[in-house]
């Protein structure tokens, strides 16, 4: 459909009503065209003629006057129905892509907690929100045996759909080894466990990943009889350990980041949960945030929101951070924010 709006009388542009408005309408079959439109009651100045430069073309007016030219011109007519099919391809491909990338956050959304642990003592929670379609953010819940759950986030380095294949290779190592190292009888080597475990999923990483590709990770392990949490924080953000007095614990890095080196050695941290305490395990796209201003969220922030929305549930919880958080961001997101909060309600 095509319109023409008569301009303002006292405009420039009321002025050129009735000139050659210099548009030309591109056709393949200009008789046929020219006798549709006729019928339709267009006015042409004269049929169709064959022009020196191999063109057949036409003018007519609409009711003001002004005047238009029909035109015929094989190569100009080829030129753009190749850029028709250009453009059909174009957008074919582009559908395609788009096509594949929903079906890979759909994909990477199952790879996530589908459901929450069931533990006596501990109510566990997560979210991840991608900044893209796909992203390498990633979080999980563990079953280890015997009553222990192992709490899991990370962040691959990078971003989109190379982040979040790689995210898919840390998870498939951290998963399918839990059954060597949780799943059989107790050993002497038991208390080892969370660094020997680590160890290897650090060496498995490495050798399936390119050069400078790394990833930050905090896994802990909850014993669910005794409230006792193992950790390692593999050169991620602190998880801060909100106590039931309201003070706080950072537990910080016991080691460098995963996937750099073989040569990799893990110190193992622990805690014990009462009554009250909630673990909240976040990755950085949370405390690097930031407002119009250029200011990020920060860890401090987290803490203070923390402390507002402790009563609430892991699920409440989770909900009221990462509305704080946006609310303090409210542009495009440019980072994966991925929360997990544990709340110890004892026996």
């Amino acid at each position: 459909m095509l319109e023409l709006v008569a301009p303002n009388p006292e405009s420039d542009e009321y002025k050129l009503i009735g000139r050659a408005t210099q548009i030309a309408f591109l056709t393949e079959d200009i008789l046929a065209k020219f006798e549709e439109w006729r019928k339709r009651g267009v006015r042409f100045h004269h049929e169709p003629q064959e022009r020196s430069w191999g063109a057949m073309s036409t003018t007519f007016e609409d009711v003001d006057g002004n005047s238009f030219t029909l035109l015929a011109f094989e190569e100009m007519t080829r030129e753009v129905e190749a850029q028709r099919r250009a453009h059909a391809d174009r957008w074919e491909s582009e559908r395609r892509a788009a096509l594949e990338l929903e079906m890979a956050k759909q994909t990477q959304a199952r790879l996530l907690p589908q459901m929450p642990p069931s533990l006596k003592t501990l109510d566990c929670k997560g979210v991840c929100l991608q900044a893209r379609q796909v992203g390498g953010d990633y979080y999980d819940f563990l079953d280890l045996g015997r009553e222990r759950l192992g709490l899991v986030i990370g962040d691959v380095s990078g971003k989109g759909t190379a982040a979040a294949l790689l995210m898919a290779n840390l998870q498939a190592h951290l998963r399918n080894l839990c059954a060597t190292y949780w799943n059989r009888p107790f050993t002497p080597f038991a208390l080892e466990q969370p660094a020997r475990f680590l160890q290897t999923v650090n060496r498995l990483f490495y050798e399936n990943t390119t050069d400078n590709t790394f990833a930050t990770l905090f896994f802990a392990e909850y014993d669910d009889s005794t409230q006792k949490l193992r950790y390692a924080n593999c050169g991620h953000p602190p998880a801060l350990l909100l106590r039931n007095d309201s003070n706080v614990e950072r537990l910080d890095a016991t080691c460098t980041v995963l996937g750099l080196s073989t040569g990799w050695q893990c110190a193992i941290g622990e805690r014990r949960l009462v009554p009250g305490d909630a673990l909240t395990l976040y990755t950085d796209g949370v405390t690097e945030s930031f407002n119009d201003a250029g200011e990020e969220f920060g860890e401090q922030r987290l803490i203070e929101a923390l402390r507002q929305h402790c009563e609430l549930s892991p699920e409440a919880l989770l909900a009221s951070l990462t509305e704080d958080v946006r609310q303090f961001s409210p542009h495009q997101q440019h980072d994966d924010l991925t929360l997990v909060v544990a709340k110890c309600r004892g026996n």
